[in-house]
This record gives C-alpha cells, sequence and structure tokens, in this order.
C-alpha cells in the first residue's frame, strides 16, 4: 500500500479510538495525507466551500427545521391521534400506532432523529403506562426512526443523491417499498410482542372519534400530500419542497394550531441549525478526503481488487452489506456514505449494479446504522427521551434489527423489491 493510504487508515483510525468527533478526525486525517502526498494544503479550505455548494444539499436544514416546527407546533401529536383511532384496537395497539404515525411523520420531516423525538415524546410514557417495559417501547421508537431515512423526502437519499449523482426524486421512489416493508416488519414484531405477553387490547374507535381526529389532524395530513404530491406534480424540486415544508409548519403551528409562539422561534431554529451544522460539517470536511481518493485512484484500485478477487456478484453484495453493517455500528452514517462513496460508487460500477437500486440498497445499511449499539443516532435520541440507559434499549431492540436486516436482504438480492415504482 502507498503511504497516502497509511496514512488515511492509520490516523483516521487513531483519532476514532481517541474520541475525536469524526468531523475533526476527518479534517486532521486530510491534512496529514495531504502533507504526505505532497500536495498544497489550501486544497482542504478550497474543497471544505465546494462541497458544501451544491443546491440539493440545502433541502437538509431545511428539513431539519421542518422537524422541529412540526414538533413544536403540535403537529406531530395530531398524527398519533390520527394514527390511534385506527389501529389501536389491534393486537398491540399502541405499538402500531407508534408505527403509523412514524412513517406519516418521516413522510415530512425526512429526518431519523426528528421522528425518534416527535413520536418518542408522546408514545413512551403512553406504552409504558399500558404494560410494555419502558427499554422496548424506546427501542420500538428508535426503530421506527429508521423510517425516516427510507419513506421520502429522505435527509439520507438527498447526501446519496449528490455523492452518486443521481436523481434525488428517482432515489426518492426507491426508499417507498423497503420502508412500508420495514413497518409492516415492525409491525409484526409488535402484535408477537403483545401476544406473548398478554397485552390486553384498547377499546375500538368510535365514529365520532374518528370524525373528531380527522377534523383536527386535518392540517397535519395535509403536509406529506403538499411536500410529496409538489415533487412528483413537477411543482418543486425535493430541495424547495424541504422550504415549502418548514413554512407550511411554521403557519399551522402559529396560526392554526396556535401551539408555536414567536418568541419560541428563535429557538427553534437554533435547534434546527445545531443539528444540521453536524452534518454539513462532515460533509464539508469530506470533500477533502474526496480530492485525496480521486488523485490516489484508491477507488478505482480497490474496485480492480475486488473484482478479480470475488468472482461472485453476490458474494461481493454480501461482503459490502457485512462490512458496513460492521462500520455504521460505530461510525456516524453520514460520514460514512461520504468517505467510503467514491469507492462504493467504483465497486458499483465495475460489477454492473443498477446505480438507484445500489442507492437503496446502501441507504437501508444506513438506515439500519442509526439503530444499531454502540453508536447509533436514534439510540441516543430515544435514550434522552425517555430517561433509559442505552444498555437497556440495546438489548430490547435486537428483534427489530432482525427485520431490518431481512428487509435488507431483499433490497439487495431482489432488485425489483426497491425499483417496483421505478421500473
Amino acid at each position: 500500500m502507498s503511504d497516502v493510504i497509511w496514512v488515511l487508515t492509520i490516523s483516521f483510525t487513531l483519532l476514532v479510538i481517541l474520541g475525536f468527533p469524526f468531523v475533526f478526525a476527518i479534517g486532521i486525517t486530510v491534512v496529514l495525507a495531504l502533507i504526505v502526498a505532497d500536495l498544497s494544503i489550501m486544497l482542504l479550505p478550497q474543497t471544505l466551500v465546494a462541497s458544501s455548494q451544491s443546491f440539493s444539499l440545502l433541502g437538509i436544514p431545511f428539513f431539519m427545521l421542518a422537524g422541529e416546527l412540526m414538533l413544536q407546533g403540535g403537529l406531530s401529536r395530531r398524527l398519533i391521534a390520527v394514527a390511534d383511532v385506527f389501529v389501536r384496537h389491534l393486537l398491540g395497539g399502541l405499538g402500531h400506532v407508534t408505527v403509523v404515525a412514524s412513517c406519516i411523520f418521516a413522510s415530512i420531516s425526512g429526518s431519523a432523529p426528528a421522528t425518534t423525538a416527535a413520536i418518542g415524546s408522546a408514545m413512551i410514557p403512553a406504552m409504558a403506562q399500558r404494560g410494555y417495559s419502558k427499554a422496548y417501547a424506546t427501542s420500538l421508537v428508535v426503530s421506527t426512526g429508521v423510517l425516516a431515512p427510507l419513506i421520502p423526502p429522505s435527509i439520507a437519499f438527498i447526501i446519496w443523491g449528490v455523492i452518486a449523482e443521481q436523481s434525488i426524486a428517482t432515489l426518492f421512489l426507491a426508499g417507498i417499498v423497503p420502508g412500508l416493508a420495514l413497518a409492516v416488519g415492525l409491525s409484526s414484531l409488535v402484535a408477537w410482542r403483545a401476544h406473548r405477553e398478554n397485552i390486553p387490547r384498547l377499546k375500538r374507535a368510535s365514529f365520532a372519534e374518528v370524525r373528531v381526529a380527522f377534523r383536527e389532524g386535518i392540517w397535519a395530513l395535509l403536509a406529506p400530500v403538499l411536500v410529496l404530491g409538489g415533487i412528483y406534480g413537477g411543482i418543486f424540486t425535493p430541495t424547495e419542497s424541504a422550504a415549502v415544508a418548514c413554512l407550511y409548519s411554521f403557519v399551522i403551528g402559529v396560526f392554526v394550531e396556535k401551539k408555536l409562539k414567536l418568541r419560541d422561534v428563535p429557538a427553534v431554529i437554533l435547534q434546527a441549525m445545531k443539528i444540521s451544522a453536524v452534518v454539513m460539517a462532515v460533509v464539508a470536511v469530506s470533500g477533502g478526503l474526496g480530492v485525496i481518493v480521486a488523485q490516489e485512484q484508491l477507488a478505482t484500485k480497490f474496485a480492480a481488487f475486488l473484482s478479480a478477487t470475488v468472482s461472485e456478484k453476490w458474494m461481493m453484495l454480501l461482503l459490502l452489506n457485512l462490512g458496513f453493517f460492521l462500520l455504521a455500528a460505530v461510525m456516524d452514517e453520514v460520514a460514512l456514505m461520504l468517505i467510503f462513496g467514491p469507492l462504493l460508487i467504483a465497486i458499483g460500477n465495475q460489477f454492473g449494479i443498477d446505480p438507484i437500486h445500489f442507492g437503496a440498497m446502501i441507504v437501508t445499511n444506513v438506515a439500519i446504522g442509526m439503530a444499531t449499539p454502540p453508536v447509533g443516532y436514534c439510540l441516543f435520541v430515544g435514550a434522552s427521551v425517555s430517561g433509559e440507559s442505552l444498555w437497556s434499549i440495546s438489548k430490547a431492540i435486537w428483534p427489530q434489527i432482525l427485520v431490518m436486516l431481512i428487509v435488507l436482504m431483499l433490497v439487495t438480492y431482489w432488485p425489483n423489491f426497491s425499483l417496483f415504482f421505478i421500473k
């Protein structure tokens, strides 16, 4: 291996082990690699700017803000109320409410952490009161948060679309079936668990309750129709839809629901900015890494090596999934896509994999990583909302992780599973 590869591997691994935040670990590694490669260090600030200039990336802070506005404006509770009247009478009723409400919220926010926080704040206490263990309730909310990277609009698909230079709207379509399949799988697990633990059924909602829930939740239900209808109706781009979602959430929260006060808006914006800044910092600094990978032709060389070593496409896909699952358990998901993106794209091209199908596989892996111990981002959000320890949540979440892995295998080895709405 070249000196640059040694520097990239050893320095990044060492910095992560020492506890450096990923953005600093990547930045320091890039500087060291530039020095060893005899390239100007000025490439780093140049790529910091260039890497964050994509118009599509504007969707990230806007969708983050839309999620926060919905949470503070009371729309998330309206969505839960609508889901409640339809599925609460099923075996494991409140668990099904969690799944359905998360699906609807995910179709507006595109953010797994935002979905986990919004649904968890209401559903974890409610499930605990009905006899579910708090650790299990939290693990379910964390698992349903994973629906957000799959069900459009998705921040993860936006990032991958920018990296792979693929249509973001088409990538959104590739996430629909995997997302709905995961929702069905999680609901099946909820019913099995409720049966095993003899959780009593709740009373079926009356027609009057359904009517009231719909009347009070109509503005929340119109949000995904507006966002997704606008994208696929050709009215606005995915990035513009994020801005529309923000405006809609603001107007409904302040002037219709009246839960969001104008004096609270600066704090909501600040919270969204904090989350977005972390993501965008990783995006920006990873641009320097991309320059080095291209300069040293690392992706092309590794893809050629893998092609010569692994002759069967199914084996290569299995190895990629295994490697991604292990890395996603210990790495930030955005950094994972950005660092390994060029390499993964080269491998996909080498084996002739449809780029949209490949993107669905990558994002499904990333989604699973958000709920996988020890550092899945949604685990920390769930722990913060519920007060449960990471250890107790991690022990409870493994059945849901298994369901996610089954969906991943379907996405990986059955291309039309993710391409159903495209071909």
